[in-house]
């Protein structure tokens, strides 16, 4: 088992990596009238015309296409929010919680007209690590996020909590990409298929301003039960300044 492939909950994320569960921020900038939750589509929506199931796979096809380098799955000094990125959502991801400030708060610019699918913790399995076909790869994706503590997961913004994260579990469609070499999760990348499962969000809009987003949860395994202990989880806060 690869334990640093829950960093590649990159959510990094948004899981997406102990943790530190302090956190404090700005007041809310949006409107006190709007009911709970209204900063988030419900699990069932079709933001941009998709599934959630869809935004994962194409989540996971960003996160691996990206140069290992400064990659956002990694605590990085140098994270830049805009890499990788096109049309009219974004992803954030983030690595697991190491203790370090590079680990657990980032500050990024978000364009005007952006919508941002936010990672919480998952994982996947991909042709590249061995897992060739469909169900072997749907399978150990399953078997991953069956170890993601449903309730260590959590995401505020702005102070606002999101009610039960674990409802925001999504197993993706098989999907292809093209890993560069060396890639996150090997020294030899190249055209792969993929599933991945776990914990997203996606967020409405956000109103121009500075917000506070903080998202994470946490993975376990256990002797007992599956040969080797393994405690970690990311806990990331985001200082985004929408335009």
């Amino acid at each position: 088992m690869k334990q640093p492939v829950f960093g590649r909950v990159l959510l990094f994320v948004l899981a997406a990596s102990g943790l530190m569960w302090a956190v404090s921020g700005p007041t809310s900038a949006l409107s006190p009238t709007l009911p709970h939750n209204s900063f988030a589509f419900a699990p069932s929506a079709h933001p941009h015309g998709h599934s959630q199931e869809v935004w994962s796979a194409r989540w996971w096809t960003w996160n691996m296409e990206l140069p290992v380098t400064d990659h956002p799955g990694t605590p990085t000094p140098n994270f830049d929010v805009s890499a990788g990125q096109s049309g009219k959502v974004w992803f954030l991801a983030a690595p697991f919680d190491d203790g370090s400030p590079e680990s657990t708060q980032r500050s990024c610019t978000i364009p005007r007209g952006k919508s941002l699918f936010v990672a919480l913790v998952n994982g996947e399995w991909s042709s590249l690590e061995g897992y060739l076909t469909e169900q072997e790869q749907r399978d150990a994706a399953v078997l991953q996020a069956d170890h993601i503590v449903p309730s260590s997961l959590f995401c505020t913004l702005d102070g606002e909590a999101l009610d039960d994260p674990s409802d925001y579990r999504f197993e993706s469609p098989q999907f292809s990409f093209d890993a560069p070499t060396p890639w996150i999760f090997g020294p030899t990348g190249g055209p792969a298929t993929a599933v991945a499962d776990g914990y997203f969000v996606f967020l409405k809009k956000l109103h121009p301003g500075q917000h506070t987003l903080h998202v994470g949860g946490q993975v376990l395994y256990t002797f007992d039960a599956d040969g080797f202990d393994f405690a970690g989880g990311i806990n990331m806060t985001y200082t985004i300044n929408q335009l």
